[in-house]
């Protein structure tokens, strides 16, 4: 467990006008050598959570020798909308990364929401996998093909995207690597879509962590 005594304080008297009363806070102040001399377990979750919540998605792929992988990722952000264009952060590849040489191999990937209803399978896809296992079958989630898409896609999903593979960027920095997508389609529930063009996620029980 991390140090969390070695840290300073600093306070602060707020005015809340709508109460009309004052109020004490006290923020507790950690600088980054701190930081850095935490346990690794400690300080990985302090800072994931620094960003704050993020959405969950399962990333589907295949390789050359039609073999399928899923693995969950909450990285996903967004590039541009003309053309639409979303990218992923994949972690260092110094470890066998099957999404990531999928992707390489055949330039197509699927993007899928992953709802309340079956975040427990979805979290159990980041298990270690060899690259001939089916993660929808340990994880009892469903293959689906969607307009003659080579990728699979999560039929559990009711929010899904094919993507199209643009660019691979390095990020020296943690030896990471940036993976930019264009949208091929996206298949959503028609109760989503909201007329100013927003997908009502909250209505598609969407998780974020």
């Amino acid at each position: 467990m991390g140090n969390r005594t070695n840290y300073s304080c600093r306070w602060r008297t707020f005015n809340n006008k709508i109460a009309d009363k004052s109020t004490l806070i006290v923020f507790i102040i950690f600088k980054k050598e701190q930081i850095h001399s935490w346990e690794s377990a400690y300080r990985l979750k302090f800072v994931n959570s620094l960003s704050g919540y993020k959405s969950v998605h399962l990333i589907g792929t295949k390789n050359d020798n039609g073999n399928p992988n899923l693995a969950v990722f909450n990285s996903i952000i967004h590039i541009s909308s003309n053309p639409a264009r979303i990218a992923f952060v994949m972690r260092s590849l110094s470890v066998p990364r099957h999404t990531y040489n999928n992707i390489i191999e055949t330039g197509f990937y699927t993007i899928n929401h992953v709802h309340k209803s079956f975040f427990k399978q979805a979290h159990y896809t980041s298990a270690k996998f060899e690259s001939d296992q089916s993660e929808f079958d340990v994880c009892n989630l469903t293959e689906e093909y969607v307009d003659q898409f080579s990728a699979p896609f999560v039929a559990e999903s009711t929010m899904k995207i094919g993507m199209k593979l643009v660019e691979d960027i390095e990020i020296k920095e943690g030896q990471c690597r940036l993976i930019v997508g264009e949208v091929q389609f996206v298949e959503s529930k028609e109760e989503y879509l909201e007329e100013d063009g927003q997908l009502d996620l909250e209505k598609a029980n969407d998780v974020c962590i």
